[in-house]
């Protein structure tokens, strides 16, 4: 029997990691994590499994962020009941994130309930509960960077620092054949850039049979930039938002990007060069994070301030509380509202935005990655209008961009890493990218000596026969579990763009007679 490699997720997409090995002593997980984007992507959350979870041995686990480790809860509570292996650091975060997560399923669930009640529809369960993410924390198992060990028979892997977030790792695994050959084979994880405030760039051996790589920022290359500089751009944002006078909104994550925020705004409050009234990081699971953060900081490099001495000033809020959220919106400018999540999807965030996002004096600037169909990505695109908790907006706040704070590598950074673990003799993988970041990656990658049939970029649910020597099959699910094409803009986007033109339409309509008319018109399009 041969090694069998399957993508049940981040294949044409940037979320819902996802990887099966099936070999000759059984079969395992890289990752299990949650699809984020728009309704019909989310919507493969709740779809069955494509494999049966009570036959999975165990899963490896690059890391902590929920698009990699959030569909974990719900795998036990299918059946699922071996070690989960990670790095410490990633046990550590995975304990506040799972949790986290499973109240937001649970609260989501129940709101959403009420509103089916009314309409008499039937009420659903939560994607998963607490007590399905304390089963899980129950499964975790600690590793150090670089140290071998066996999950099961005929499988051996280490991890390396991929450079991503706290604990990230890259996996080097060794599986077993029946000929004899090993394969070897290396799961990127998210890479990180090589400028980072808390940590070293990633790390890896080199000379694999076949390499998995994240390709997320492929074909986009940030301004080469250090860490001086990054501040000097987050100082002139902020001064100019600050200087409109309305609140500057930062959509962010709760782990890493807010610690890196946090630590450069507060550099920038010490040496006098920014004066704002408030900061406020709106997420009950940030004081839980950055204890993580401080229990590992002995792994950070580049500290201008301990957190200590960033939360003595009295300006800096962390809010936990529902109570203390509100209040906030009470507030008309001279403040920074950091708020999860990092794309606009659910949280807090989308309450600030709510309150924030017409007034012309108010700013909101984007500090990462929007997948294509997520509220972020809509505001970051320059939408006129945008809807929030089903309702309408108009967009007159500011809006802007830096991509210095970007937890992935770049273009050109991926391409580096892809040439120091070469050589890769059967194929290298693009994963975690969508299609246009995938191709870009490819012209590049064939200067570094691949053959154009060793770069892959493979669908979701297809899987390869693996051999030493090279692919020895390719196949494809009988149906895949969704339209591919639906990835970065669904019916569920076409459909609120087109409700936002329409009402726009009519407003702009001259008389009610030509509303009456525009609508009939639309009813007989209909009607055929």
């Amino acid at each position: 029997m041969s090694v069998e490699l399957h993508f049940h997720g981040a294949a044409g997409t940037v979320t819902g990691s996802c990887y099966r090995v099936v070999h000759p002593h059984g079969q395992f997980l890289v990752d299990c994590g949650m699809f984020q984007g728009n309704k019909t992507v989310r919507d493969l959350n709740y779809k069955p499994y494509p494999f049966e979870p009570e036959h999975i041995a165990y899963v490896l686990l690059t890391h902590a962020h929920i698009d990699h480790a959030g569909l974990l809860p719900r795998l036990a509570h299918a059946g699922f009941s071996g070690p989960i292996h990670a790095t410490a650091p990633t046990n550590g975060l995975s304990e506040f994130l799972l949790e986290d997560a499973a109240g937001i399923q649970e609260s989501e669930t129940e709101r959403a309930n009420r509103t089916r009640a009314r309409r008499g529809e039937k009420l659903f369960d939560p994607l998963y509960t607490r007590e399905d993410a304390d089963k899980t924390l129950g499964l975790m198992k600690s590793h150090d960077y670089g140290d071998w060990f066996e999950p099961g028979p005929g499988v051996r892997a280490r991890f390396w620092n991929a450079g991503h977030i706290l604990g990230s790792a890259s996996i080097e695994v060794e599986v077993e054949t029946k000929d004899d050959n090993p394969i070897r084979i290396l799961f990127s994880g998210d890479l990180g850039p090589d400028e980072k405030v808390f940590y070293k760039g990633p790390e890896a051996p080199s000379d694999f049979d076949y390499i998995l790589s994240e390709s997320t920022y492929g074909g986009r290359n940030r301004a080469d930039y250090t860490l001086e500089q990054r501040r000097e751009a987050l100082r002139g944002e902020i001064n100019e938002a600050l200087g409109r006078g309305g609140n500057l909104v930062i959509p962010t994550f709760a782990v890493e990007r807010s610690q890196e925020l946090l630590h450069d705004i507060g550099t920038l409050i010490k040496s006098g060069e920014i004066n704002p009234q408030r900061v406020f990081l709106d997420s009950p699971l940030a004081s839980k994070v950055t204890g993580v953060y401080t229990k590992y900081s002995a792994m950070f490099e580049d500290m201008e301030l301990t957190a200590d001495e960033l939360f003595s000033d009295e300006r800096f809020r962390i809010v936990e509380s529902v109570e203390e959220s509100k209040d906030i919106n009470k507030i008309r400018g001279g403040a920074i509202i950091m708020s999860a999540s990092g794309m606009c999807e659910a949280g807090r965030i989308k309450h600030h935005l709510r309150n924030n996002i017409a007034r012309s004096n108010a700013t909101v600037l984007f500090v990462g990655f929007q997948a294509p169909g997520t509220l972020g990505q809509i505001i970051q695109s320059g939408a006129d209008e945008v809807r929030i908790h089903g309702d309408r907006y108009p967009v007159r706040a500011s809006i802007r961009s830096i991509g210095n704070y970007s937890a992935h590598a770049d273009h050109k950074e991926l391409i580096e890493w892809v040439a120091h673990r070469l050589p890769a003799h059967g194929a290298l993988f693009l994963t975690h990218g969508e299609d246009e970041s995938r191709e870009a990656m490819r012209g590049d990658l064939m200067e570094l000596g691949l053959g154009g049939d060793q770069i892959i970029a493979p669908e979701l649910d297809d899987y390869f026969e693996l051999r030493a020597f090279g692919i020895a099959a390719r196949g494809a699910p009988e149906k895949r579990r969704i339209d591919t094409r639906q990835f970065s803009r669904d019916w569920n986007n076409e459909y609120a763009d087109f409700s936002i033109r329409l009402g726009q339409k009519l407003h702009a309509a001259q008389s009610d007679a030509d509303r009456l008319e525009l609508m009939k018109k639309l009813q007989e399009v209909l009607g055929a």
